[in-house]
């Protein structure tokens, strides 16, 4: 029995999710900057930075993950 929901679609769930994430991160940036006190402020950056970084990696794979499956569900179709 074949899954009703094709696995790209699942793909394209957790990248939407990991572009929310990226995007929390830059306003988390930005409010970084907002902080006057200098312990705060680093903290808060570095914190942002590491959401922004794993983030992004996790959007990389999921996006290569969705070709590779589009890519293979094109060649079996052929």
């Amino acid at each position: 029995m074949e899954n009703p929901i094709p696995r790209w679609a699942i793909q394209v769930l957790l990248a939407l999710i990991a572009i929310f994430f990226i995007l929390f991160g830059i306003n988390l940036l930005y409010m970084a900057y907002q902080i006057g006190e200098p312990f705060s402020f680093v903290m808060t950056f570095f914190a942002s930075n590491l959401i922004i970084l794993i983030s992004a990696t996790l959007l990389l794979g999921f996006v290569v993950k969705i070709v590779t499956t589009l890519k293979k569900t094109k060649e079996k179709e052929e």
